[in-house]
């Protein structure tokens, strides 16, 4: 007669996935498939979960434990993405997706799968950095051209003054022709950048454990190399430390932040600085943007973050806003289970802070 038990472990190993069965009682596997132990280099007298730990990056071993302890209530878990660093191998990302299953016993297991997701993470990490690259490159040109085809539409104004009655009608003619196309080229800019803005705000959240220092500096590095070049502002990134993870969807949230920066390059005059800092708090993290610009005027502080708000106001330089900026900006936020808030004072520059769960 097939003993059941050899015939369900058979099978499940012919599929060649890795899967894995907990006994959160006894602190013991009780089975690991072949693929499993092969992504973690488990030897087959290993059975506890110390022998899977040993393999976790020393950084995301607190992460993995708190989520396994948090495991209690039957029912498929959240993922939990982690690092592995393996003898003489290279640094590997793994995403486990534990199941909770309450026996008659009233003992629990948890059962599920891992699988290597490095592959995944670096495609998605390189697209996302080209993305990063995009959107600063975008800022930055609408900042850098707004002040030449703001002058340009300045100059169309005095000589349509100066001239008055006595240019003819061709001079005139190619003067308005001028003008309309410096607001054109203006207004083709910013809207280009609120539609990539309002494209990445409209699709789905999908989050992932990522290093916040790593994408800061993804989006940051275009504003750095045209600094004393194209942009006359100093800008400044303040990591507390090298690695801080959040459970993010890193496009949207960078977007976020990108338009910030933008916003703060905006009502920052020449010589001014712009600074951004990341720090790691017990059960949060906390992002500030801040600039030494001309502040927020009192009366738009209550409903900056409003839609259509009336605190809306063109950049130092003439940029146009739509006043819809500050309100997706919350919407990602708060996406996130995070809160953001400012303090600003007119002549005196504004910080904004963000607030995220670590998980």
């Amino acid at each position: 007669m097939i003993n059941s038990h050899e015939f369900c472990k058979a099978l499940l190993e012919q599929t060649g996935l890795s899967l894995f069965a907990y006994d959160t009682s006894s602190g013991q596997f009780v089975y690991l498939s072949p693929a499993f132990k092969e992504i973690f280099k488990i030897q087959d007298d290993q059975s506890d979960i110390v022998a899977l730990l040993q393999q976790v990056h020393p950084d995301d071993q607190e992460h993995v434990l708190s989520k396994l302890t948090e495991a209690n209530e039957p029912g498929i878990c959240p993922e939990i993405e982690f690092r592995i660093r393996l003898t003489g191998q290279e640094e590997q990302w793994v995403c486990l997706r534990p199941t909770v299953l309450e026996q008659s016993t009233g003992e629990r297991l948890i059962i599920g799968q891992a699988e290597d997701i490095s592959f995944q993470r670096q495609y998605n990490d390189n697209l996302k950095k080209f993305s990063n690259k995009k959107n600063s490159i975008l800022n930055i040109l609408s900042h850098d051209l707004a002040g030449p085809m703001g002058m340009i539409h300045g100059l169309s104004e005095i000589l349509l003054e100066r001239l008055g009655d006595k240019a003819d009608e061709d001079a005139l003619e190619i003067i308005h022709l001028i003008d309309k196309s410096s607001q054109n080229g203006t207004r083709l800019i910013q809207e280009f950048i609120k539609k990539e803005f309002l494209e990445a705000a409209n699709t789905g959240v999908i989050t992932r454990r990522v290093n916040l220092v790593e994408k800061f500096r993804e989006a940051l590095v275009e504003y750095n190399h045209f600094e004393g070049k194209v942009l006359s502002v100093h800008f400044e990134f303040t990591p507390a430390q090298e690695e801080i993870y959040a459970q993010v969807d890193d496009n949207k949230f960078m977007q976020a932040i990108n338009n910030l920066i933008s916003n703060a390059l905006k009502f920052t005059p020449d010589g001014g600085r712009i600074t951004v800092g990341l720090e790691e708090k017990e059960s949060q993290v906390l992002i500030t943007v801040a600039d030494t610009g001309v502040g927020i005027p009192e009366q738009y502080h209550a409903t900056l973050f409003e839609e259509f708000t009336k605190a809306r106001r063109p950049g130092l330089k003439g940029e146009p806003s739509v006043g819809l900026g500050m309100s997706i900006i919350k919407t990602i936020v708060e996406w996130h289970h995070g809160q953001i808030t400012f303090k600003s004072k007119e002549g005196e520059g504004t910080t904004f802070y963000i607030t995220l769960p670590k998980d």
